[in-house]
Parts: C-alpha cells; sequence; structure tokens
C-alpha cells in the first residue's frame, strides 16, 4: 500500500512539468521529414506503419518508413532531442525503473545464452564492453558463463553508475559511445550491442566506434530486431519490437552484415533461432487489451483517471487473462521450436571479428 502511495505522490509531483511540456505544443518533438534512406541514401520511401506509443501511452504518432532498394525501415519524420528526452522520460529510469529492472533482472538464462554465442569464437576473453548496458544485467549473469572476464558497462543514463555500485559491472561509463570510443580505443576483447543499434539516431557512427573499441583479433557481437520477421506483418503494430517512438532504426540482416565487412570485420556466425524471445503473442495481446482499456494514471495525463475508469479497466484486463495465458503457451511451447524454420524469429545475432 505505501508503494502505491509513494507511486501516486511521485505522479503528482511530475504532473505539472509534463503539463508544461504538452502545453508547449509536440511540434518540436520531431524532426523534418527525410525525403532519402538514412542507410543508402535512395529516394524511394514507402509508409511502413503508422502508430502511437502503445507502451507509456503519450501523446503522439509515429511512421515508420521502408526503403524500396536496401530494405531498411527507420522512423521518419525521427524523434529530436527533446522529443528523445520527453518519450524516455521515466521509461527506463523515474517511474519506469522498477518495472523495467524487474523485466530486465529477471532474465538470466536469456543473458548466459547470449554469453555463451561467444565462447566458440573466444573462450576467454580478458575484457568486455557492453554498450546500452541498462542496469548491468546482462554482465552479472554473464559473468556465471565467464568469470575471469572484466565487464565493463557503458549507457547514457544513470543506470550504468547504479551497475557499477551495485557491483554487477566494473566499470562505468556515462555518455554517448561515438563521443566516448576515442578514449576507448582498441581496448576490448569484446564490444556487445544487444538491441542497442535500434536506439540509435546514427547506427553508423555506433558502428564505427565499436571498431575503434574492439582489439584487432577482438569481437563485435550485435543483436537486434529483425524487421523480415513475418510477425512483424502478421502482428502490424502490435508488434511488440517496433516499439515506437524508442526505436529508430530496423536493419535487415544483409545490410548490417555488409556494412560490417566494409568496416574491416569478419562476420563468423549469424544467429536467429537463439536470440528470438518468445513474447510475440503475449506481448500482442497485451498490448491491445492495454490500449483498449481505459488509461491508468500517468503524470502526462491531465487528471487521474475516476474510481468509475479504474474499475472498468481493472474487470477489462482480467478478462483478458484467459487469452493472455493461451498467448504465453503458444509463444514457449508452440512456436518458439519453429520460429526460425517460420520465419517468425523476432531478432538475429551477429558475431563479427576485427580482422
Amino acid at each position: 500500500m505505501s508503494d502505491a502511495r509513494d507511486e501516486k505522490a511521485r505522479i503528482t509531483a511530475l504532473r505539472p512539468a509534463y503539463r508544461a511540456d504538452l502545453d508547449a505544443g509536440t511540434e518540436r518533438f520531431l524532426a523534418p521529414r527525410s525525403t532519402t534512406c538514412p542507410w543508402c541514401s535512395s529516394a524511394r520511401l514507402t509508409p511502413r506503419l503508422r502508430t502511437t506509443d502503445l507502451l507509456q501511452h503519450k501523446p503522439g504518432r509515429f511512421t515508420l518508413d521502408a526503403c524500396a532498394d536496401c530494405g531498411h525501415i527507420f522512423q521518419n519524420p525521427r524523434l529530436t532531442s527533446e522529443g528523445l528526452e520527453f518519450y524516455y522520460r521515466d521509461f527506463y529510469d523515474g517511474l519506469g525503473e522498477q518495472r523495467m529492472s524487474g523485466t530486465f533482472g529477471g532474465r538470466a538464462a536469456m543473458y548466459r545464452g547470449r554469453a555463451q554465442s561467444m565462447l566458440a569464437h573466444d573462450p576467454a576473453p580478458k575484457t568486455w564492453l557492453d554498450v546500452g548496458t541498462g542496469h548491468g544485467h546482462f554482465c552479472a549473469a554473464a559473468r556465471d558463463v565467464l568469470p575471469g572476464t572484466v565487464f565493463d558497462g557503458l549507457d547514457f543514463t544513470d543506470g550504468v553508475e547504479l551497475a557499477a555500485r551495485e557491483g554487477r559491472i566494473d566499470r562505468a561509463y556515462r555518455g554517448a559511445f561515438p563521443d566516448l570510443a576515442p578514449e576507448l580505443t582498441a581496448r576490448y576483447d569484446v564490444v556487445s550491442m544487444f538491441h542497442y543499434l535500434e536506439h540509435s539516431t546514427d547506427p553508423d557512427r555506433e558502428l564505427r566506434a565499436a571498431r575503434a573499441a574492439v582489439r584487432p583479433g577482438g569481437h563485435l557481437l550485435i543483436e537486434v530486431p529483425d524487421p523480415e520477421s513475418r510477425y512483424a506483418r502478421l502482428l502490424g503494430r502490435w508488434w511488440l519490437p517496433w516499439l515506437q517512438p524508442q526505436h529508430l532504426h530496423f536493419m535487415p540482416v544483409a545490410n548490417l552484415r555488409r556494412r560490417l565487412t566494409e568496416l574491416g570485420f569478419t562476420v563468423v556466425a549469424e544467429q536467429h533461432a537463439e536470440a528470438h524471445d518468445p513474447v510475440d503473442l503475449l506481448a500482442a495481446v497485451w498490448l491491445a487489451l492495454d490500449h483498449t482499456a481505459p488509461r491508468e494514471d500517468a503524470p502526462w495525463l491531465p487528471r487521474p483517471p475516476g474510481a468509475l475508469r479504474r474499475t472498468l479497466r481493472t474487470a477489462l484486463l482480467l478478462m483478458g487473462v484467459p487469452a493472455l495465458l493461451t498467448a504465453t503457451l503458444l509463444d514457449r511451447f508452440a512456436i518458439r521450436p519453429l520460429s526460425h524454420r517460420l520465419r517468425l524469429s523476432n531478432a538475429y545475432r551477429l558475431v563479427a571479428r576485427h580482422t
């Protein structure tokens, strides 16, 4: 009960600042629309998806365009720096910190699998930098697989500093990877980017930063959503990896392989089934229910929802429990073993050696 009261008080305290932001208009949150593909510069762009913020329900509408020449999918128009600050605020940190910490902290088996994907290529890396480490949960779990490895973390939020204080990482770097890369030149045996590149405003600049930080003979480990997954079309806006407005870029695997080769890497492994996270149907059902139900309280709403709206929300979500359970069983036991064969894997993983 005290936690609920504390959250209510925090929401009340944050509401005036959010109202001031919204009263100033949301136009400044989006840059001018791009007329060319940021990956290949083609002007052959077509709308791929139009949606809203389905997780936080902050106001705004967002469009993803697809390049007809290279297949790159990107947010267009893209968030400005003000937009990034507004939509990230209270998502991973602040109000969202406890929820996200619980979500990420409970996935140790998945994190160990990511670390194990390096064993065939370097069974005993001495130094590892995890870019976009968040609260450092991957690094903490990876120590079970590679107990002799020093794990550092890099992120632009204060979560990376918390990770260092909690002992999940050995050293914290806070800031933008491209800005910090010069001081990290050839320092690491492995640099990992797990579901990081899709958040970047400039993925190519991030890849060049990785090339600088990985020593010759070292490895770069990347995992990103797979825009060629059949789920991306079957589930439409309810496909969780679209994650608007935070996800800015979606790279087909052939594009990323080609760019890594141009940067002096040799791709030594490509994994799809191993990178698949079996939550697509569960997440789609939840997003649809949450979208349909009356809103729960949030500081970007003008006022808290009344008792009737709260009751209606609870009733609708309870009615959806059987659908959520069915979706979970299908995700984990029916689809997961066949995800790659059916081209339903929602992510892919590349291991590349710096030659």
